[in-house]
């Protein structure tokens, strides 16, 4: 639990119902590690297929309603969104500007390598276990994805947390746009 974590459920809000794990973080400011599949979804060009046409109106609906968030990025990101179509590299580069970025710090590097063994995921998972960890060393409150095969998965989620917490570390919240606008928005 994060400090003062338990006062804070205490607290009486006039609020919507208790959500799971994270709900709190609607009443704060919140740390914000934005993965690579943000950006791209941010300015990728309008599409036909509908599941990527919701990502992408999601995604700008956050990005929309993001004022006030502590966002933050990395290097990795950076170097991820500048791989591919020059056109479409150099947009989502743009949308990194003015992003802080987290260090790539060697505490980060081993308890990648950590996820990465510890949940036994393929080696093809290491900048994913990478975003996981430069997000929970550095203290972010969610890390916002849509990578679910191996960030947002719920499968994997409990797994992760109970990494964090056997070193120390309480987790970031692990989700999509979708998911955090709906913690975000007012309830019917």
């Amino acid at each position: 639990m994060q400090p003062g974590i338990d006062a804070v459920r205490t607290q009486d809000f006039a609020s919507p119902p208790l959500k799971p794990e994270g709900w709190y973080i609607r009443y704060r400011m919140k740390r914000i590690y934005l993965e690579t599949s943000i950006f791209g979804y941010l300015t990728a060009r309008p599409t036909r297929d509908l599941t990527a046409a919701a990502m992408q109106e999601w995604t700008q609906e956050w990005w929309d309603l993001r004022a006030g968030q502590a966002l933050f990025s990395s290097e990795l990101v950076s170097q991820e969104a500048s791989a591919g179509d020059p056109e479409a590299a150099s947009r989502r580069v743009l949308a990194l500007e003015g992003i802080p970025f987290l260090a790539i710090s060697d505490e980060a590097i081993a308890f990648a390598h950590r996820i990465r063994q510890e949940l036994k995921l393929s080696e093809k998972s290491g900048a994913d276990c990478l975003h996981m960890a430069i997000a929970t060393v550095h203290k972010c409150d969610v890390l916002l994805t849509w990578n679910c095969k191996h960030i947002a998965n719920a499968v994997l989620r409990p797994r992760f947390d109970t990494l964090c917490r056997l070193h120390g570390w309480e987790p970031p919240l692990l989700c999509t746009p979708a998911q955090l606008l709906e913690w975000e928005t007012p309830d019917d």
